[in-house]
């Protein structure tokens, strides 16, 4: 190679001296972070100043410091006191997945651009579909994340079930989806990027334990259909995000059956629950569903973004798109499941069925049970804490590994213990040592943790709760 940037680049050597030190520098911090050595889950620092600290680490700084900087100044989602958003705490076997992706960089639009990983993805997602309680006609494809896995799925309901062609014909009447109250936002984003508009988005309210009314089902139809919208689809929250309470997919089941609507199940977070002998009961009614979503960087333990979108016919999955590509995709008079660029918007993906395969072939489906079993049981633990303290209470028993609670005292009123629970969240993010978030719940601030890191128990809970209780009354001092 006559050009010696290029070579530089390529180096094999030059690879395998960084590769080797990055590898020793993650394992160190594994260790670290696992046991809880490390003191934060998260050094602070507000936006600006962190795009200044870039902005001239681009120009001045030590170009081998640059992966101990961008560890230093990441959120250590494998520390025991991260109990925050639903990333998962990454089994390593799947950085090693994820390296080999990069080096590969099979696109997988078309066979010959992903063999391994295209045949894997196959095996993978109907290991799936058999978990749920299909059968072989069942099929399934991977794609970046539960945003674009639901778009998809409903972009497939509509081409199932709307009476005219708006693929290729555009919309020519109203047309909508039922969804509870507390769904996760990107349903409501589908469907407008869908064209249905507001008045396509049916909100059925939640019931006293925030999961859908069914009871209200009937009635939100019948109102629809009176207002010439044409209801094609119902989706349920398996668990809503904010909450993390299950929807009774056998109650929507049965109501989709009357109706001959598209059944949804939106399992992205919680959908691994298959795998648990103890919590599948959560999914009861999920065999019922046309398509379910569950995300592998959630719930399964692998690295962002992965996700399995599974249809109970899989001739659905093959007629949402129905467009050509003549340099890559011929038509056949055969089901050719290996060109996954004919189902998803993706042309290009990486090799994500990898992390899938990789962690069953090596640790079979006991890995999934263990994991989603013990962070639901765990939720349990938490709640039993907060309820044995008078200073706290919780918006409702968990069901998933999802828990809202939040500090109370009686002599505030509700304004103001959403205002002190807002600053307790906000200096716990600033001092770094637990990290947890928010959400607000009919009117009430909520702190809100997703128990997401295997390593975390509930000696860690008790120091929280000790902490919280001395911020609120730090906060509590200055205000008065």
């Amino acid at each position: 190679m006559k050009s010696k940037l290029l070579a530089s680049v390529y180096s094999p050597d030059d690879f395998k001296k960084k590769g080797q030190q990055i590898i020793i520098e993650l394992a160190d911090h594994l260790k670290n972070t696992t046991t809880g050595e490390n003191a934060k889950t998260i050094n602070w620092n507000e936006p600006e100043n962190e795009l200044d600290f870039w902005r001239n680490f681009l120009k001045k700084g030590n170009e081998k410091d640059l992966f101990s900087e961008t560890l230093k100044r990441s959120i250590h989602v494998h520390h025991p006191k991260y109990i925050g958003h639903q990333i998962a705490a990454t089994a390593p076997i799947t950085v090693l997945t994820s390296l080999i992706s990069a080096m590969f960089n099979n696109g997988m639009a078309v066979y010959e651009m992903g063999m391994s990983s295209t045949a894997m993805e196959r095996i993978v997602t109907d290991h799936l579909c058999q978990k749920i309680g299909w059968d072989s006609n069942a099929r399934g494809l991977l794609t970046s994340g539960g945003t674009l896995a639901n778009l998809t799925a409903l972009l497939a309901a509509r081409k199932a079930k709307v009476s005219h062609d708006v693929w290729n014909e555009g919309n020519i009447k109203p047309l909508g989806i039922m969804v509870s109250e507390e769904a996760h936002y990107c349903v409501d984003r589908a469907a407008k990027i869908m064209g249905l508009g507001e008045k396509g988005i049916i909100k059925i309210p939640a019931n006293d334990g925030y999961a859908l009314d069914t009871s209200q089902l009937e009635t939100s139809y019948r109102e629809a259909k009176a207002k010439g919208i044409e209801v094609f689809a119902i989706v349920g929250s398996a668990p809503s995000t904010a909450t993390g309470i299950y929807d009774d997919l056998k109650a929507i089941g049965n109501f989709v059956k009357q109706h001959d609507l598209w059944f949804h199940v939106d399992g992205a977070h919680g959908g691994a629950a298959i795998y648990s002998r103890k919590y599948k009961h959560l999914l009861n009614g999920m065999e019922e569903a046309d398509s379910v979503v569950i995300d592998g960087h959630k719930m399964m333990l692998m690295p962002a973004l992965t996700t399995a979108l599974l249809f109970k016919n899989g001739m659905d999955s093959h007629a949402t798109f129905s467009q050509k590509a003549d340099y890559l995709l011929n038509d056949t008079d055969h089901e050719d499941w290996y060109n996954g660029g004919k189902r998803t918007f993706e042309c290009t993906k990486t090799m994500m069925s990898l992390h899938w395969y990789a962690l069953l072939k090596c640790y079979g489906e006991a890995l999934f049970d263990e994991f989603v079993t013990r962070q639901y049981d765990l939720a349990r633990e938490l709640a039993q804490l907060l309820l044995n303290d008078a200073n706290f209470e919780i918006a409702i028993t968990p069901q998933s590994n999802i828990l809202c609670f939040r500090y109370v005292d009686s002599s505030l009123v509700n304004d103001e213990l959403n205002s002190l629970n807002a600053q307790i969240r906000a200096q716990l993010l600033a001092d770094g040592e637990f990290y947890l978030v928010q959400t607000k719940l009919r009117g009430n601030h909520y702190l809100r943790t997703s128990l997401m890191n295997p390593f975390t128990t509930t000696d860690q809970f008790k120091k929280l709760l000790v902490k919280i209780k001395k911020t609120a009354h730090s906060v509590l001092l200055k205000k008065n």
